[in-house]
């Protein structure tokens, strides 16, 4: 076994496998660049190098100063994690010539499988249920139309190298497979360097199913159930599950047989997943195959009780598979969530800055359910703009899918983040929607169900006990001010008149949002979350307070409230209004980003919405449309700068 690994990664899963090293007795190197000198994963290590510049390609992606990393700190072997390096073939074979071991598969098994055509080609020899298709590389827009005739529509063009949804479009006709191809072609070129594509058949309402496997240097191999991925945002999964709720265990060892057969054809030693596009009908159809550890594997380890970091550390040394496929059981239901550092109602646009808040749900084991967050941030730390925007993945685990999801919502709802936007509140919206929670999912879920996108709004219900909250907040934070006391709450549609006077058992009763409440709560100011009681029916809801202005987020809701009191209010309707002229007339960056291209010159005439401007954060491309028409009267940045959240980039007049 090795004595020491280096972890060539970052943020949430750096951190998830130097625990497991740890537990292992293993000693662990971080490596960082130097957007990355304070974050948690070089905290938690017991080594750390300095290996260049913020962006990747001088850092994590850098082959070279890794490998001079392990050579300074005598590091045995290097886990990529996933992401980065992961699937490099290259690299495995770099550290093989430099006698240090690729924690992962062999550098043939990732080739085979990198190649979304030879993947393909590889299934079908091994027997493995593939979409019909035409799995050779296409030249022509043409060639592209007569194999798609042949196939039927609708049909899937596809990068051969492509991945993250780039390079991918669906054709319903013969217009629209020239168009797709075209544009394919053009976007695996810019993304992958390769603009080969291929066309196969496009499964409509399908779901995203995959099957995890673990395989040894013995030849043996094994699946470990599957996880549910349809709930996905332009082909970016959001939720993840295990076990699938549409699979029955005929059709789960049919697909869990497939994946093995695959993976023993190409020789595979590792920890992979082989993922499927399904039909409602249980039809299942290989999609590609991750030769990486997937952001996902909690799911599996919760209900299978295997930890995969650890089957791949001792597959890398050498060790056979301490488990058959007898040996495989699954216990329970596991819930994920992805929780990003963006923006849900301005479009997901990615928010990057200080975390001033980070207080997530306590991890462990209470009366059967399981609490796991696996994060690399920390209170107080940075959220920068050159990397994924991931903040923490969420899991819950319990007997039934039910009570996961269950466990799932009153997590979300105590986990309190501040000072950048984040996707909770999208998050609990999900798991609290009817179609989710019958589990009639298809990768078009959000498209259908969010037509128009993300709102906060909540309903009657939601707003009156937002109020109720903030009021009995206010008073908390105010503990000496007498009963009776009025107070007035302005939100964005009303204000509303409320009293707070003494109820029963010492519970303050709140009179003026509808019916008389009784709420009772020791939340003391400056904690994050309300934990309380209200007509004795337990609530949780994450609070933050500037001032006299509350925002209150439960169950996928975000309610927005001034609380004065009632003399304090009628002050303030005396006051003038500030003059926002100016501040309406400036595009302001909303995030930390670089200004990837500028639209509009000085002295060009625009319209109210229309685009001025693109920024890139987060390996993400957001455009700015003009607050109003008028004239650039000033351009105040220039593309390749770098932006702060809130910097002028133009005015117009």
């Amino acid at each position: 076994m090795f004595s020491k690994i280096l972890i060539a990664n970052r943020g949430e899963i750096a951190c998830r496998i130097i625990r497991t090293a740890r537990r292992m007795g293993i000693k662990t190197v971080a490596v960082y660049s130097e957007a990355d000198a304070r974050a948690l994963h070089v905290r938690l290590a017991d080594e750390a190098v300095l290996i260049g510049a913020a962006p990747a390609t001088d850092s994590y992606l850098s082959i070279e100063k890794i490998i001079a990393a392990c050579k300074a700190t005598g590091a045995e072997a290097v886990h990529p994690g996933y992401g980065f390096l992961s699937e490099r073939a290259l690299f495995a074979r770099r550290l093989a010539e430099e006698g240090i071991t690729f924690i992962g598969p062999n550098p043939h098994a990732i080739e085979a499988m990198g190649d979304k055509i030879e993947s393909k080609r590889a299934a079908v020899q091994a027997g493995v249920s593939t979409v019909p298709g035409h799995v050779g590389v296409i030249d022509t827009p043409e060639e592209a139309e007569r194999i798609a005739a042949g196939i039927g529509y609708p049909v899937m063009i596809k990068a051969s190298a492509g991945g993250g949804g780039k390079g991918m479009r669906i054709a319903h006709s013969p217009g629209e497979v020239r168009e797709g191809f075209a544009r394919a072609k053009s976007e695996a070129a810019a993304s992958f360097g390769d603009d080969r594509v291929f066309v196969e058949k496009f499964i409509e309402n399908p779901r995203h199913i995959e099957i995890q496997i673990i395989a040894d240097k013995h030849g043996n191999c094994v699946y470990l159930g599957e996880r549910e991925c349809s709930i996905q945002r332009r082909n970016q999964k959001v939720l993840e599950e295990a076990p699938s709720p549409l699979l029955d265990p005929e059709t789960r060892a049919r697909m869990g047989a497939e994946s093995v057969a695959l993976a023993q054809a190409v020789g595979y030693d590792s920890a992979g997943t082989v993922e499927f596009v399904v039909g409602q009908d249980r039809s299942f159809y290989f999609l590609e195959m991750n030769t990486r550890l997937q952001v996902e594997h909690p799911v599996t380890e919760l209900v299978t009780g295997q930890d995969l970091v650890e089957l791949m550390i001792r597959s890398a040394a050498g060790e056979p598979l301490p488990l058959a496929q007898t040996d495989v059981r699954l216990n329970g239901w596991a819930v994920e969530s992805r929780i990003y550092a963006e923006d849900p109602e301005q479009g997901f646009m990615p928010s990057t800055g200080r975390l001033t808040t980070y207080r997530p749900p306590a991890e462990g084991v209470v009366a059967g359910v399981t609490t796991r967050n696996d994060t690399g941030v920390f209170e107080g730390g940075e959220i920068p703009v050159h990397y994924d925007p991931m903040i923490a993945k969420l899991v819950t685990h319990a007997p039934t899918r039910a009570e996961a999801i269950e466990a799932q919502a009153e997590a979300l709802d105590a986990f309190a983040i501040g000072g950048i936007r984040h996707n909770i509140p999208f998050l609990s919206r999900l798991m609290r929607h009817p179609r989710w929670r019958e589990g009639r999912l298809a990768t078009g879920f959000l498209a259908e169900e969010f037509p128009e996108g993300y709102s906060p709004e909540g309903s009657a219900d939601d707003r009156r006990l937002a109020g109720l909250i903030a009021a009995a907040a206010t008073h908390s934070r105010e503990p000496d001010v007498a009963l009776p006391r009025a107070l007035v709450l302005r939100g964005a549609k009303a204000a509303q008149d409320v009293t707070l006077n003494t109820g029963s058992d010492g519970a303050l009763r709140i009179e003026g949002l509808g019916a008389a409440a009784l709420v009772a709560s020791g939340w003391l100011p400056g904690q994050a979350v309300w934990r309380g009681r209200i007509d004795g029916q337990p609530v949780t809801a994450a609070l933050e307070r500037q001032g006299e202005s509350w925002t209150i987020s439960r169950g996928g809701a975000v309610t927005r409230l001034r609380v004065l009191d009632a003399l304090a209010d009628r002050l303030i309707e005396t006051m003038p209004a500030p003059d926002q002229g100016e501040e309406e007339r400036q595009l302001r960056s909303p995030a930390a980003a670089q200004l990837s291209a500028l639209l509009v010159a000085e002295g060009d005439r625009v319209d109210a919405g229309q685009r001025l401007a693109v920024i890139e954060a987060m390996k993400m491309e957001s455009p700015l449309l003009a607050p109003l028409a008028g004239r650039v009267a000033r351009i105040l940045a220039q593309p390749g700068a770098l932006l702060a959240a809130g910097q002028v980039i133009l005015e117009l007049d």
